[in-house]
């Protein structure tokens, strides 16, 4: 249900100028008289009808249909809900608890990737090289040779 509520505001007589387009017009015609157009800068009278429309039920934006949460589109939104929320988390620096050890992660400077911490002493613990939508990589040296490491992001228990 819908309620309108009118407010009538009405415009007469009206012409606004400032004074640099008096000068500019003065200039332009040198019969026009400079006190005759400043006399003209002044409002009379003004009334403007607005219209305003407000619901009395309280909804906004409301189509009144119910939304199917079962359908596809709701459990691909919820999807792409969950993964957008755990990419924030990880990507702010929200411990996490992989195989009963906290961790974080560090970004680095200037918005480069950064590493990934121990949630407690903060040692270093692996580089990260590429950070998705639901996976992380990341690696490590041991004993002179690479090691690469895999994080799905999905399966992280996040620390609030």
């Amino acid at each position: 249900m819908i309620k309108t509520n009118k407010t009538k505001l009405i415009m007469k007589n009206v012409v606004i100028l400032d004074a640099k387009k008096i000068k500019e017009i003065a200039n332009m015609n040198p019969e026009v008289d400079v006190n005759a157009l400043n006399k003209l800068a002044k409002l009379n009278k003004v009334e403007v009808e607005v219209e305003k429309e407000t619901k009395i039920d309280g909804r906004t934006n409301n189509t009144g249909r119910p939304v199917n949460k079962k359908s596809a589109r709701q459990a691909r939104l919820a999807k792409q809900a969950f993964y957008a929320d755990v990419n924030n988390k990880f990507v702010s620096g929200v411990n996490f608890k992989l195989n009963n050890i906290e961790y974080k992660y560090h970004a680095g400077k200037d918005g480069d990737l950064g590493c990934i911490v121990d949630g407690v002493t903060h040692f270093h613990q692996c580089n990260v090289s590429y950070i998705g939508r639901t996976k992380v990589q990341g690696y490590t040296f041991v004993m002179g040779k690479r090691v690469s490491i895999e994080l799905d992001l999905k399966t992280l228990k996040f620390v609030s």
